[in-house]
């Protein structure tokens, strides 16, 4: 299936988000319409589905099946990896221990990581200190080759879509790979189910991605489990339902900055409902070391002249510390809000910034 336009309104905004068949650009008789469908997505949507993604069904099987098996773990089992452990931010939270946009959010999660060695001493950049090793549960032991593969396939799919953007904004094929990191990051994402009595309906609060370059979302419940919303230019929450055998794409904070606003990154939220989910986000690392100069520089020519899209008064109020010039390189925006997100471990490993990140508000 190929880009549907029905998705957009006249004005130009979007009321569904597109999906793009990947095998389209496969063909040279299909691969231009493509291009110009998936152009459309980067410039007006900033989301889109891909369908025929070249994945295979097992890599995604055997995750999605060990899910519902890895949170339902005892807590001492989920405790013995929590990310209080880890300075590289990498392990267990349970729900209500994240925030977002000022909100709790209600969810559980264990983060990982391209599984590297610690290279940080003193003296060195503080934000390398989030490059580090997992932590994996000894009582699920599959976990790790289940995981391990599933990032593999995610980043060389990641590097292939990198390449049909690049084509797709009229610069080479390789445009973008320099800007990747080391470290590509995955959440395993549990959304219990709500209850009004309890707590908030506030799965993650409205947010624009900061852990990459380009994530990668399965949404791994059925279909009729719901919650995921872009916010449009008008300022609406546009529902983004799981659709079978794709995966929800869309463009992060730094992606936004080396395009000149021209590819926004778009403002989106969970709402927790009824029913429990489930969604495995990858996020496309960026270089730790990439500073706010080289990032509006290096392809300032190519975008500058076509001038940011424009987004709602709500969009454009989010949070985004490297979008807006705080700090100069992106592995301290990224070291900032990870701190900003998870307190207890930003004041344990972190509290000689611990301060001036939670009190800075951008």
């Amino acid at each position: 299936m190929s880009l549907s336009m029905s998705g957009l309104a006249a004005h130009g905004d979007f009321a569904a988000i597109p999906v793009l068949d990947l095998s389209l650009a496969d063909d040279g008789s299909t691969l231009p319409g493509f291009l110009r469908d998936l152009r459309t997505s980067l410039t007006q949507v900033g989301f889109l589905y891909i369908s025929n993604h070249g994945v295979p069904q097992s890599t995604i099987t055997q995750l999605t099946d060990i899910l519902p098996r890895l949170f339902s773990l005892p807590n001492a089992a989920k405790e013995d990896i929590a990310l209080e452990n880890s300075p590289h931010f990498l392990g267990y939270s349970g729900a209500g221990s994240e925030t977002t946009a000022g909100g709790v959010d209600w969810r559980e999660q264990v983060e990982f990581g391209t599984e590297l060695t610690k290279i940080w001493q003193a003296g060195s950049p503080l934000y390398e200190r989030l490059r580090g090793p997992n932590q994996w549960p000894r009582e699920l032991p599959e976990l790790q080759p289940i995981v391990h593969n599933y990032m593999q396939a995610m980043a060389k799919l990641g590097q292939r879509f990198l390449g049909l953007v690049a084509t797709a904004l009229e610069l080479p094929e390789s445009a973008f790979l320099p800007f990747l990191s080391d470290q590509h990051r995955l959440k395993l994402l549990h959304y219990p189910e709500a209850s009004e009595s309890a707590h908030s309906s506030q799965g993650v609060g409205p947010h624009k991605d900061s852990s990459g370059w380009w994530t990668f979302l399965l949404q791994a419940s059925p279909p009729e489990v719901q919650g995921l919303q872009a916010l449009n230019k008008n300022g609406e929450w546009i529902d983004i339902p799981n659709i079978p055998g794709t995966f929800v794409v869309n463009i992060g904070q730094a992606f936004e900055v080396v395009t000149h606003g021209v590819c926004k990154a778009t403002t989106h939220r969970v709402l927790s409902s009824a029913n429990e989910r489930f969604s495995v986000p990858f996020f496309q690392g960026v270089r730790r070391d990439l500073t706010k100069t080289e990032a509006l520089e290096t392809l300032a020519h190519h975008f500058r002249q076509s001038g940011p899209s424009s987004e709602s008064a709500e969009g454009h109020s989010i949070d985004s510390a490297f979008l807006k010039g705080q700090y100069d390189t992106w592995g301290e925006t990224q070291l900032r809000t990870k701190v900003r997100s998870h307190r207890k471990n930003g004041r344990k490993f972190y509290p000689e910034v611990y301060d001036k990140y939670v009190n800075d508000d951008t």
